[in-house]
């Protein structure tokens, strides 16, 4: 039996008296690509940071390879985050930095490489992410919504990481970029043994990226005793979900009230 590479056990997270996350368990295996859905505030970008050791859980645990984050000293949890990489919602690209800088931080941070490695490291990524030639000196500013994705994606799979974590990865894209940004997830996969957890409000994202789905319910709707993951299976079991919270959101209806 192969240990999980990612496993949260029981997991609650609280800021003050607001409940975020209670009682979450789930292990993700190696080679995985798992997609959070849910409505807004329940708690799916939480997670993320959770995997990485950006937030501790109030109660329960999260394990990387078995190893508990919580018994990790900066270390540890250093040498963990550089297998993982990360593609923000916006981006998050340096505006002072050019594309090349952007891409070759996190190798310069790592360091054991040469400048030419670097380089050449940086020119394949970009090529891999369908960026055309000479966008290197580009600043920021200067690239599309869609680009900028793409540079992201590039600066996130420098490192070769185990696991790429996707925060909304298609979020005010147009829907032939959202298509390409799909196509460059799968094919990430396709290149390098990675495990993928994505959140995403985006139903074509699923079903075309995702072999499991997990979708989360906000606590408030939640009585005490009700699980918070209200769906745990294929996109194809998701499409015949009875539940009607499941159906409501996949649907995109809202609960409307007399």
């Amino acid at each position: 039996m192969t240990t999980p590479l990612l496993e949260l056990k029981d997991v609650a997270v609280r800021f003050g008296t607001q409940e975020v996350l209670r009682g979450v368990s789930l292990a993700i295996e190696p080679g995985q690509t798992v997609a959070f859905i849910g409505e807004s505030g329940c708690g799916k970008t939480c997670l993320l940071k959770l995997i990485v050791g950006l937030l501790k859980p109030t109660e329960g645990d999260v394990l990387f390879e078995g190893k508990s984050l919580r018994a990790m000293g900066e270390r540890d949890l250093t040498a963990m985050r550089l297998r993982v990489g990360f593609l923000f919602q916006g981006a998050a690209l340096f505006d002072s930095l050019t594309v090349f800088d952007n891409v070759a931080f996190g190798l310069k941070a790592k360091g054991g490489l040469a400048a030419a490695a670097i380089r050449e490291r940086v020119t394949e990524r970009l090529r891999e992410v369908g960026l055309p030639e000479g966008v290197e000196a580009k600043m920021p500013g200067e690239l599309s919504g869609g680009m900028k994705k793409r540079v992201g994606l590039a600066r996130a799979l420098a490192l070769d990481p185990a696991v790429m974590l996707y925060d909304e990865p298609t979020t005010g894209l147009d829907p032939v970029m959202t298509d390409v940004i799909n196509g460059l997830i799968l094919q990430t996969r396709a290149k390098r043994p990675v495990t993928s957890v994505i959140v995403t409000h985006e139903m074509r994202t699923v079903r075309d990226v995702a072999d499991r789905v997990v979708m989360f319910h906000p606590l408030a709707r939640l009585e005490p005793d009700e699980p918070q993951v209200v769906f745990d299976g294929s996109p194809a079991a998701l499409a015949a979900a009875p539940d009607p919270r499941v159906r409501q959101f996949v649907e995109g209806r809202a609960v409307r009230t007399e």
